[in-house]
């Protein structure tokens, strides 16, 4: 195999297979917005661009053979952004692209970035890139960040969701960048159970002997609750659309592609709130 680009080196993601493909002696390009940033690794060499810079992501990608394309933070223009990082690939002659896509991307899905994500892997397809689609669930990672003052609080009803550990999706797209087998696939990344907000609330009580409530609001309380924070409407959307997204029953899944891909089975809320 040629050369690997890893975008996003510096995050969560792209920072953990990045070490992972150092670790298995891999020959890398991190593609970063800050040089001083990008972890010093062998074999890897590291480049500068943004996904707002065209002419930047075609310098960056060209000799990269398959490039991890992480979605970008979110932004009112990710859509653009992830616009120009296709065309850059295809213009620099990348053979295949893995992305992190979001479970049940559609133009139409309930949770509004997710939409991104949808347009995404259009893009990747108009472009002719061979692509690996990640369509991972919310991070299970996270879930313990979204209590504030003792509760989860959203409009999610009894609606399920199967987080997963962001070490799992980066074993994915490990696996996925080594073996060409993976191009055209689509992968549903989930941990291994479904589980309520309740349940999760539940389960960050025990973890943590700290009690943790589920409150359901409404819509109107949930940007009611979220507006002082001063965060323009597509981000109050985003934020919103989150909980019912889990409320439409659009993230009730439970997929096996962890365990098929990596040959280890997911990680569940338990076990990596026991790693904490």
């Amino acid at each position: 195999m040629g050369l690997i680009g890893v975008t996003g080196a510096t995050g969560h993601i792209g920072g953990r297979v990045a070490r992972k493909l150092a670790a298995g002696g891999a020959q890398q390009r991190l593609v970063v917005r800050d040089a001083a940033r990008a972890p010093a690794l062998p074999g890897a060499e590291v480049a500068v661009a943004t996904y707002a810079d065209a002419d930047a992501l075609v310098e960056a990608f060209t000799g990269v053979d398959v490039l991890l394309l992480v979605s970008a933070a979110e932004d009112e223009q990710r859509v653009v952004q992830h616009h120009n990082a296709v065309e850059a690939a295809a213009a620099a002659g990348v053979r295949r692209v893995v992305y992190t896509s979001f479970l049940g991307a559609a133009p139409d899905c309930t949770f509004t970035f997710g939409r991104d994500h949808a347009a995404t892997e259009r893009f990747l397809a108009d472009a002719g890139l061979e692509a690996t689609a990640l369509r991972n669930s919310f991070y299970l990672d996270v879930l313990p960040d979204f209590v504030t003052d003792g509760a989860l609080r959203g409009p999610a009803g009894d609606g399920r969701l199967a987080a997963v550990a962001r070490d799992d999706v980066a074993d994915v797209a490990l696996a996925a960048l080594l073996d060409d087998r993976h191009a055209g696939r689509t992968y549903d990344l989930t941990g291994p159970e479904s589980l309520s907000l309740a349940e999760v609330a539940a389960e960050l009580t025990r973890a943590t002997g700290r009690e943790v409530r589920f409150v359901d609001e409404t819509v109107e309380e949930a940007y009611a609750s979220r507006a002082s924070s001063g965060a323009p409407d597509w981000m109050l959307d985003g934020w919103v659309s989150t909980y019912t997204a889990i409320r439409s029953g659009e993230l009730d899944v439970v997929s096996g592609a962890v365990a098929e891909v990596t040959g280890h089975p997911p990680l569940g809320l338990r076990d990596l709130l026991a790693q904490r």
